[in-house]
């Protein structure tokens, strides 16, 4: 063994690409409609504020608090 040699970890020459093209990709169609969906719900005012989602939740699980 040659303690001389060192641990050397070495890159790959390729280039990665860190931040995904969202527009190139195609999603499931579910999933649009899971999307759509959501969108029009938040935009009918159907959602619960996160202050009432927290309440709740802390209502419900004590030991949260």
């Amino acid at each position: 063994m040659n303690s001389n040699k060192k641990n050397i970890a070495k890159e790959p020459s390729e280039v990665y690409q860190t931040i995904p093209d969202v527009n190139a990709q195609e999603f499931h169609p579910v999933l649009v409609k899971l999307l759509e969906k959501s969108i029009q719900e938040a935009n009918e005012g159907k959602l619960i504020p996160h202050d009432e989602v927290m309440k709740r939740a802390k209502e419900k699980f004590p030991f949260l608090k």
